[in-house]
């Protein structure tokens, strides 16, 4: 999801300033989809809804008639914020096309060992970096992929649930992915038993519909964050780490990619330097 006023909501003011500009970056480079986000909440967590609405902005509010024609499947919500200029992509068909475009350009793809003698790394190993960025930390994160040929949902969908917010996310031909769990462990191992009933009961609770999907895929790692949940930008020697993406990857990826090049091409600091030990 390319979401940054839906992620602002519980996010620091750089989440929304630098992610605001992600959307045309991959739009250039991959299929983005600009069809907004939608968020809903059941009657009874209405007032859950008004507090995302006092947390965030760029959203238009809607009622009843609006949601529906927006997403039929979802008709029988009475209320919601549609923010219509996020998006949202495949993740696994950005990164296909950014591979094939950069060999395209003559850079070599290393599947191994990187060779011998470089000038410069750029060290972006996310959580396995902590052997050099000792503040950094994991934080679970597990998702679903299902199969729902009965919804046709066309957006990224929010649900905001007391025990699980859920966010949902079509990937065509009836597909969805379901996120995402954020428990502060550096336990990367299986999904558990909670964290699949929740995030299975919450699709359930947005449309019942969703109690006969086919699961395809679960989906289990660390996010790397560091303190404050914002990505940096450190020098050491002759090596640039970027990491700390948190759950921004795709959101903040061409900002601190920027800055990156402006490291070491330039020797510019952008506001993500914090540390610089050439």
């Amino acid at each position: 999801m390319l979401a940054p006023w839906c992620e602002y909501e519980n996010a620091e003011e750089p989440v929304l300033r630098l992610g605001q500009k992600a959307a045309g970056w991959w739009a250039e480079r991959t299929q983005v989809q600009t069809r907004g986000t939608l968020v809903v909440a059941n009657g009874r967590d209405l007032p859950d809804l008004r507090r995302f609405a006092r947390r965030t902005d760029g959203y238009e509010q809607l009622e009843q008639a609006k949601i529906a024609e927006l997403e039929p499947d979802l008709a029988g919500y009475r209320s919601g914020l549609f923010f219509p200029d996020e998006a949202h992509l495949n993740p696994r068909a950005a990164l296909s096309d950014l591979h094939r475009q950069l060999r395209e350009r003559g850079v070599e793809f290393h599947r191994k060992l990187a060779p011998s003698g470089l000038d410069h790394a750029i060290d972006c190993r996310g959580f396995h970096a902590r052997d050099y960025l000792h503040d950094l930390r994991g934080v679970k994160g597990e998702m679903l992929v299902i199969r729902c040929p009965d919804i046709g949902l066309r957006r990224p969908v929010r649900l905001l649930h007391p025990r699980m917010p859920l966010y949902i996310v079509p990937r065509g031909d009836g597909v969805y992915m379901l996120g995402a769990t954020s428990i502060e462990s550096e336990d990367s191992g299986r999904i558990t038993a909670r964290s699949m009933l929740e995030l299975l009961s919450a699709a359930y609770a947005l449309n019942p519909a969703f109690g006969e999907a086919e699961v395809l895929e679960i989906g289990v790692d660390l996010r790397p964050a560091f303190p404050d949940n914002l990505p940096r930008i450190r020098r050491l020697g002759r090596t640039i780490f970027a990491n700390g993406l948190y759950r921004h990857g795709f959101l903040l990826a061409p900002a601190l990619a920027q800055g990156v090049a402006d490291l070491a091409l330039e020797n510019k600091h952008s506001e993500m330097v914090d540390e610089d030990r050439a």
